[in-house]
């Protein structure tokens, strides 16, 4: 409890927001950087496969925010999503990330966005038991289970992953 008490700014609106959905999840400040999937993991002392990366991208026609949350081991086949959306798709910059979800690039959590964001979630999650996701800020985590990142975040998860030229 003195660590959520300690919580601060973009930390503790996660926290709450947690709190609000009625979740018991605990959102820790760490001392080292997790703002890249490889400094959290290292952090945390997991495998780089359990950090859910907030990958922003914003569809070309419509400019709504979309929000990929997929392993720290993968990259996103923006063809798979775009599939899935119906319209083309691109990175978001900076300033659309701030104004969408109110989090800056590597410290984007899964829930508490500013706006309504469109959520997809890489089925590679499903297959650890825990994963860790970012809180707010470039140091802040909080770990969960696939099941409860569906849950909080109102979505489903998709292949979203590049594939291997081998396979």
């Amino acid at each position: 409890m003195d660590q959520e008490m300690e919580l601060k700014g973009n930390a503790r609106e996660v926290q709450d927001e947690l709190k609000q959905m009625g979740v018991k999840l605990q959102v820790l400040e760490l001392p080292q950087t997790t703002r890249t999937a490889q400094n959290a993991a290292d952090a945390i002392g997991c495998e780089i496969g359990q950090i859910v990366k907030s990958i922003i991208m914003r569809t070309k026609m419509s400019s709504r925010a979309l929000c990929v949350l997929t392993s720290g081991t993968n990259q996103v086949d923006e063809k798979k999503v775009e599939r899935w959306i119906g319209e083309p798709i691109k990175m978001a910059d900076p300033n659309f990330v701030k104004n969408a979800t109110g989090f800056s690039i590597g410290g984007v959590a899964p829930v508490g966005h500013s706006n309504p964001i469109i959520t997809l979630i890489d089925e590679d999650l499903l297959n650890y038991a825990e994963i860790w996701a970012a809180a707010g800020t470039p140091n802040a985590v909080f770990r969960l289970t696939p099941m409860e990142l569906l849950r909080i975040t109102r979505s489903i998860a998709i292949r979203v992953a590049k594939e291997d030229e081998n396979e």
